[in-house]
């Protein structure tokens, strides 16, 4: 009876080890442009057992690492003509346990796809913080952290359907690209709102919905001819991600000796990555450093983790039909990793744009990180990488117009900073902004002064790029990063869930000061939306003079003028000097008031104000508006 026993144990034994935990992907597609897929297979003591496939299906390679619990195989989808078939796992002849994969059928025309460009205007919503439109899902049994409105820094409870159920907002505000900040599970004790410490990458954090519920999101926005772009994190994982609590490989991520789980924090000096001249030991702890305590730092560098990163992309961008990628802390990777994880995207999806969060302060270093670009070429480096943030612009829009003019202050600010753009190799592809998740509210630096805001607006708008406002500046929201942390910053936008006082949603129910950033913010990007000359026009700039900047966007059908006034003051502006680019025009239509209007010898601009004309060599009806009925007033 004893051995009976023994016998049954040990068999029983082998099942429960043997046995599939989980599968990743657990599905791919037929008729991708790389054929190959390398499949995670994990369960206890896995490696010690025999992989075989049904069908006939043989694999090209099965890996083992130091973990018994992983097995990587490597298919070729060209050489297998079945639609679904079995990994299976065996002791022998028995069968121990069993997975159905799926290769799909893609949908037509998927390589192709769309993606986000300088005609659309990104729209980035926290998405705890947007709207709940399922107070079920606010809290879960399985995750740590519920739901708690009263904590600045806890859960909100704002979903992927409360964002569904806003879209005709989004749209008829001018938004055609949604950037989500990380909604894949995020299963840290505190602080799990933002996202950026994710511990599922294959799933959506079930307090935001379903994998199927983010599809259905960026199904009906393609609908309406608007996009959904992920927040896609490559250089770390929070620490309670399943793979981090029983790592393939130590390497898998980022040790140090002598720290709380091989803990070290990162400098954060990442202008390293380019200097010749970096000590190795700076160097490393920038790169392998981690950002937190919670956040171990993935080692790209690992041809495991790597292929893991992008396939992980790949089947996102494939099953969740996504149109764009922005990459958060982009040089904290390794950047030869990097460039591989970008071209194999951009291989599968020609069209497809990928936007780095490339946090430096001069165009010089930002633009060695955009793909064929001559900095990068002078450190042999070709990121791949095909479009980066406008941080430089950033750092000077909110000094600019708080200064007063200097032969480098004020609107000079603005200008310098265009002189740079010769450096990019795709001017037109930068992300053009002056806030997000990570940076103070403009409106709370600048009082919500209606004034400031349309000025940092059509800036963004009317330039080369791509603009993106974050949510809730459209009606003035404001927040005090200084004094109340991040938290303040990511406030819950009026009326997106049952018990706020006000539902900014509804246009009609805003109040005057709201109804007045948004009214001019709608009008300004709905005109945008159709203008080919803003999109992908050429650029003339003039000196700024007594701190009004002049531009000119123009192409062979249009020119569009834009007139930037930042001084205390109502300037007057000679139009002589705009001759070469105003010549044969007669006049122009103010986009905001859409008023005609004709040109003399001069311009009186009020003080901080702009115009953004339309000009034309003919006009209809011509009305001379008075300056208290437009932002500008002609002298005959």
């Amino acid at each position: 009876m004893k051995k009976i026993f023994t016998i049954f144990a040990i068999s029983a034994a082998s099942v429960t080890f043997a046995q599939i935990q989980k599968v990743e992907p657990a599905f791919w597609w037929k008729g991708m442009k790389n054929p190959e897929i390398q499949i995670l297979v994990y369960g206890k003591d896995i490696a010690n057992k025999e992989i075989e496939f049904s069908n006939g299906i043989k694999a090209k390679d099965i890996q083992k690492v130091e973990n018994p619990n992983y097995v990587f195989v490597t298919l070729n989808t060209k050489e297998i003509n079945v639609s679904k078939f079995k990994i299976n796992i065996k002791n022998g002849k028995k069968n121990l346990d069993s997975y159905t994969y799926e290769l799909k059928e893609r949908k037509p025309n998927s390589a192709n796809r769309e993606s986000f460009t300088s005609k659309d205007l990104m729209y980035l919503i926290m998405p705890d913080r947007f709207a709940n439109g399922d107070e079920k899902n606010d809290s879960q049994p399985n995750l740590t952290e519920k739901a708690n409105r009263n904590l600045p820094n806890g859960r909100h409870g704002g979903d992927l359907r409360g964002i569904i159920n806003n879209l005709d907002y989004l749209q008829n505000l001018g938004a055609t690209a949604i950037w989500l900040t990380p909604v894949n599970e995020d299963n840290e004790k505190v602080y799990s709102y933002h996202g950026y410490a994710q511990t599922d990458l294959y799933k959506i954090d079930p307090r935001y919905g379903t994998n199927e519920d983010y599809k259905e999101l960026s199904q009906k926005l393609n609908q309406r001819k608007m996009m959904l772009v992920m927040d896609y994190v490559t250089n770390h994982w929070g620490i309670s991600h399943w793979l981090i609590k029983d790592l393939p490989t130590k390497d898998w991520v980022h040790w140090f000796n002598g720290g709380e789980n091989g803990f070290k924090r990162s400098n954060y000096k990442i202008t390293s990555q380019f200097d010749t001249n970096a000590s190795q030991i700076d160097k490393t702890i920038a790169l392998d450093g981690w950002f937190d305590t919670s956040m171990p730092d993935i080692n790209q560098s690992n041809p495991l983790v790597l292929k893991y990163l992008t396939q992980n992309a790949i089947w996102w961008i494939e099953y969740a039909e996504l149109a764009g990628f922005r990459v958060d802390t982009y040089p904290y990777n390794d950047k030869e990793a990097m460039a591989k994880w970008a071209k194999a995207i951009t291989d599968e999806y020609p069209k497809f744009n990928i936007v780095g969060e490339t946090w430096l302060n001069n165009a010089g270093h930002i633009s060695a990180w955009q793909k064929n670009s001559k900095t990068g070429e002078a450190a042999n480096y070709n990121s791949n990488l095909p479009s980066v943030m406008d941080f430089p612009l950033y750092d000077e829009l909110p000094k600019a117009i708080k200064e007063k003019e200097g032969w480098n202050n004020g609107m000079n600010r603005i200008y310098n900073s265009f002189t740079n753009d010769f450096l990019y190799p795709d001017i037109n592809n930068l992300l053009v902004f002056f806030e997000n998740h990570d940076t103070e509210r403009w409106n709370e630096i600048f009082n919500n002064d209606p004034k400031a805001y349309k000025l940092a607006i059509t800036l963004i708008s009317t330039v080369r790029g791509i603009p993106q406002i974050y949510y809730g500046t459209e009606i003035g929201m404001r927040g005090d990063k200084n004094k109340g942390g991040d938290a303040d910053i990511r406030r819950d936008f009026p009326g997106g869930w049952k018990s706020d006082k006000q539902n900014a949603f509804d246009i009609s129910s805003q109040t005057t000061e709201q109804k007045e950033f948004h009214d001019f913010t709608q009008k300004l990007l709905t005109w945008r939306k159709g203008k080919e000359v803003i999109h992908t026009g050429k650029t003339k700039n003039f000196v700024p003079q007594n701190d009004v900047f002049v531009y000119f966007r123009y192409n062979e059908k249009e020119t569009v003028m834009v007139v930037v006034n930042n001084s205390e003051k109502e300037q007057n502006v000679e139009l002589n000097r705009f001759a070469e680019s105003m010549k044969g025009f007669y006049g122009g239509i103010d986009v905001i008031s859409e008023e005609e209007i004709v040109f003399d010898k001069s311009l009186k601009i009020p003080s901080k104000s702009s115009i953004v004309l339309e000009l034309k060599e003919e006009l209809g009806e011509v009305n001379i508006l008075p300056s208290e009925k437009a932002n500008y007033n002609l002298t005959r």
